[in-house]
């Protein structure tokens, strides 16, 4: 296992709990955003999710990773569809990319298990 994915979400709580309170009127905004970019419209919620799992590779942040692959899951995305996200953000972000592709199917893959494990 290269990453706990799950721990890394999870470590994150407090740091963001306290940006959230030094930063409250930028935070409700960011979170007034996030919701209405993951509202279901033409694409539904687990394609959105998908294209944030995508976008996280291809920008190479892994906490991005670690929360947009958690959501994916959740949401009932597949390993295949994972596997085809991350072949398009591979297309997009070229070799660096074929690294996070790989950190990113390891987070599903670990958020997967987690959640078959209860």
């Amino acid at each position: 296992m290269h990453q706990d994915w799950p721990a890394l979400a999870a470590g994150l709580s407090a740091p963001l709990k306290e940006l959230r309170g030094g930063t409250p009127d930028v935070m409700k905004g960011f979170s007034a955003l996030a919701r209405a970019a993951l509202d279901a419209k033409a694409l539904d919620t687990k394609t959105k999710e998908l294209i944030a799992l995508g976008i996280s590779v291809a920008t190479r942040c892994a906490p991005c990773i670690a929360y947009h692959a958690e959501a994916a899951q959740k949401l009932g995305a597949t390993r295949d569809e994972v596997m085809e996200t991350m072949g398009m953000a591979i297309y997009m972000g070229a070799g660096p990319s074929v690294m996070y592709a790989a950190q990113a199917v390891e987070a599903f893959d670990q958020f997967t298990a987690k959640a078959a494990a209860g």
